[in-house]
């Protein structure tokens, strides 16, 4: 019975640790907070890689198109370019 006695009185240094240990975290809780927020926003926000990715699909789409339209219509002008020398 002598150690259930002895673990219920604690000790002024454990005592004062706690307290030191209570401290500290008041003081990191904004700081963490902040740091939560931070990394949400990052989670959030749209990055220069995914609007440049995006900007370059769309710059290919409209090479794409211009490129096929270009052919198409050269090759219908020459045709008829070739039927008049006849």
């Amino acid at each position: 019975m002598g150690k259930k006695d002895a673990s219920t009185i604690k000790l002024p240094v454990d005592q004062y640790r706690k307290q030191i240990g209570k401290q500290d975290y008041k003081k990191t809780k904004p700081i963490l907070r902040a740091t939560k927020l931070k990394a949400e926003a990052r989670k959030t926000a749209i990055g220069i890689k995914e609007v440049g990715l995006v900007l370059a699909a769309i710059l290919a789409l409209l090479l794409a198109f211009y490129a096929f339209f270009y052919l198409r219509l050269t090759t219908d002008v020459d045709a008829d370019l070739d039927q008049d020398e006849d």
